[in-house]
C-alpha cells in the first residue's frame, strides 16, 4: 500500500520528484479538530488511573490546584499551532525533528549555564542534521517541566527501610527524608519552568541562535583518525555554507541566521497539574496556509464525522508545553491518560515500546486522533537494538492501514539501559547508534521514512552512557555521574551521534 492510499478520503498525497509528500487539501483538511464528544478537561478523573500520586492532604492539594488555575499560560496556542504546522511537515517527509534533553530535570538545573549548553547543542546538532538530510530540522527541548517520571515500583529499600521511590523534582525529593508526595512541589514546578521558558526565549532574542557568531566544533576528543577526519569534513563543510551564505547576503535577507524556534515537552504524566494548564483559548488563525478557523464543513452544527463543532472559535490547549506525550506505561486505551490526551489541541507523542500490538496501536490511534489530523501524533519508538528489526515492520504496516499520516521517532535510549556489575544504569553509544540505523533502514525497505530522534541527553561533560570516540568504559562511570534517573548522553557524545546520522543520509554509512 503506498502511502497516496493511506489517507484515502482524508487528503490526497503525491510524491513529489525529490520523494517527499505533496497535499492536496480537501474539506478533511481542517486547522483545528472537532470537540470529542464527552470530553472535558476533567473527564480523566472518571477513567482508571496508572502511576497516579497518592497525597495524604488533599485539602492542601486543593489548594494548589486552585492557584495553578489562576496562573497564566506558559505558552501560547500561537505557538502550539506553529509546531503543529511544522510537524505537519515533518510527517510529509519535508523536515526533521530532533527532540531532547534531559531524563528528568531537577529544580537545581534551573540556572542560565545548564540551560545555555544544552540550546547551543541542540543548535549544533539540528546544524549536522540540517547538512545530512537537507531538510529544515524542526527543535524540542525535554526542558521546562519534564520533572515527573514513571517508575516500576511507588517504592523502595533505603537501609533496610520501605520508602516512596523518587518520582521526580514536582512529586518529591530525592533524599531519603524527603520521599512523602508533596503538592507545593506542583506550584514550584510551575514556577521553574516559568523561568526556563524565560531564559530561553530571553537567550533566543538576544542571539544565543545567531550563526554569525563562531561556534565551537572542537573535536579533539576524537581517538580514530578517520572518523576525526570524516567528522572534520562535515563542519568545514557546514562552515563554508554558513560563510557563503553571508557573502551573498542570503542571511540578511529574512534574519535567517539570527534566530530559531525552540519548542518545549514533556510526558504529560500528572494529569491534576496538566488539567489546571488546559485553557479554553481561542485558536490562532491564518497558522496554515488556505486553511481559516471556519473551513470545516458542517451538518446540523456537527463536522462531518459527527463530532460537535466549538461555535466559538475555541479549543482546550494545554499550556504546560508545546508538545507532550503519553508514555509507554500508561497508554492503555481504557486509561486516564489516553481519555485526557483525546481532548487537547497540542501535538502528541505516544511511546510505542515491544509490548504494543498492531492493534492496539491502531486503536489508540483513532481514539486520540479520530479526524486523522497529518502530523498530529508522533510515534516514539523504542525497542531496543535487539528487538526493533522484529517489531517496527509490524507497526509501520498497522499505522498504513489505519490511515493515519504520522511522525516515526526514534528513541534509541530506553529500551537499550542496562546496569553494570556494581548495578550503575549506563547505555552503550554502540547500541543507541545502531537502533538509530536500524530504524533509518527498516523504514526505507517498508515504504517509509524515519521522521526524527528523541534523545536523553545533557550539555554538560557528564559520564553516564559508555562507548563513543571518547571510548568511556563501565570503570569511568564514577568520573562524573550525575543522573538522578537515567543515562544520559554527553554533549561530545550527542554530537557524535548526529555526525554520524548525517553521514548516513549522505551515504557514509550505507
Amino acid at each position: 500500500m503506498d502511502l497516496a492510499h493511506v489517507v484515502e478520503n482524508m487528503e490526497t498525497l503525491k510524491l513529489s520528484a525529490d520523494g517527499t509528500v505533496v497535499v492536496e487539501q480537501n474539506i478533511a483538511n481542517k486547522t483545528h479538530r472537532p470537540q470529542p464528544k464527552g470530553w472535558s478537561p476533567s473527564s480523566w478523573t472518571t477513567k482508571p488511573i496508572k502511576q497516579d500520586v497518592v497525597y495524604s492532604d488533599r485539602s492542601a492539594v486543593s489548594k494548589t490546584l486552585v492557584k495553578l488555575e489562576r496562573l497564566p499560560p506558559l505558552v501560547t496556542p500561537t505557538e502550539i499551532c506553529k509546531l503543529k504546522r511544522s510537524l505537519r511537515e515533518v510527517a510529509l517527509g519535508k523536515m526533521f525533528l530532533l527532540q531532547g534533553g534531559d531524563c528528568a530535570e531537577l529544580f537545581n538545573y534551573c540556572e542560565e549555564s545548564s540551560i545555555e549548553s544544552k540550546i547551543k547543542l541542540l543548535l549544533q546538532m539540528s546544524l549536522i542534521l540540517i547538512w545530512g538530510a537537507k531538510k529544515p530540522v524542526v527543535r524540542i527541548a525535554r526542558m521546562a517541566g519534564q520533572f515527573a517520571k514513571p517508575r516500576s515500583s511507588p517504592t523502595e529499600m533505603h537501609n533496610g527501610r520501605e520508602i516512596p521511590s523518587f518520582r521526580g523534582d514536582n512529586i518529591n525529593g530525592y533524599n531519603s527524608d524527603e520521599r512523602t508526595p508533596d503538592p507545593s512541589r506542583l506550584v514550584a514546578a510551575y514556577f521553574h519552568s516559568a523561568s526556563t521558558l524565560n531564559f530561553i526565549r530571553a537567550s533566543i532574542s538576544s542571539g544565543i541562535a545567531d550563526l554569525h557568531s563562531p561556534l565551537d566544533w572542537e573535536l579533539g576528543h576524537v581517538k580514530d583518525e578517520d572518523i576525526k577526519a570524516n567528522y572534520e569534513r562535515i563542519v568545514n563543510s557546514l562552515t563554508e555554507s554558513l560563510q557563503f551564505m553571508r557573502t551573498v547576503g542570503a542571511d540578511k535577507a529574512a534574519g535567517a541566521l539570527e534566530t530559531v524556534d525552540l519548542y518545549t515537552s514533556h510526558e504529560g504524566l500528572l494529569l491534576e497539574y496538566e488539567q489546571t494548564l488546559t485553557r479554553r483559548l481561542r485558536h490562532p488563525s491564518g497558522l496554515i496556509e488556505g486553511v481559516s478557523n471556519t473551513s470545516t464543513p458542517k451538518l446540523n452544527g456537527k463536522s462531518e464525522d459527527g463530532v460537535a463543532e466549538d461555535k466559538e472559535g475555541k479549543g482546550w490547549y494545554n499550556t504546560s508545553a508545546h508538545f507532550l506525550w503519553i508514555g509507554d506505561r500508561t497508554r492503555q486505551l481504557d486509561g486516564a491518560h489516553v481519555e485526557y490526551f483525546r481532548g487537547i489541541e497540542n501535538p502528541i507523542g505516544i511511546k510505542v515500546g515491544p509490548t504494543m500490538t498492531a492493534s492496539e496501536l491502531k486503536h489508540l490511534l483513532d481514539i486520540i486522533n479520530p479526524s486523522k489530523e497529518i502530523g498530529k501524533i508522533t510515534l516514539i519508538t523504542r525497542y531496543g537494538e535487539n528487538k526493533i528489526a522484529s517489531l517496527l515492520p509490524g507497526h509501520i504496516s498497522a499505522v498504513k492501514e489505519s490511515g493515519h499520516v504520522v511522525v516515526w521517532q526514534c528513541d534509541p535510549m530506553h529500551g537499550n539501559t542496562r546496569s553494570t556489575p556494581q548495578g550503575v544504569k549506563t547505555r552503550h553509544f554502540s547500541s543507541i547508534l545502531n537502533e538509530v540505523s536500524s530504524a533509518l533502514q527498516i523504514h526505507r525497505k517498508h515504504g517509509s521514512f524515519l521522521g526524527g530522534i528523541h534523545l536523553e541527553l545533557t550539555g554538560d561533560p557528564v559520564t553516564e552512557c559508555v562507548g563513543g570516540s571518547q571510548g568511556l568504559k563501565d570503570e569511568d562511570l564514577s568520573t562524573n555521574y550525575m543522573t538522578y534517573c537515567d543515562p544520559r548522553l554527553n554533549e561530545k557524545q550527542a554530537l557524535e551521534l548526529a555526525f554520524l546520522i548525517a553521514g548516513h543520509y549522505r551515504g557514509g554509512m550505507e
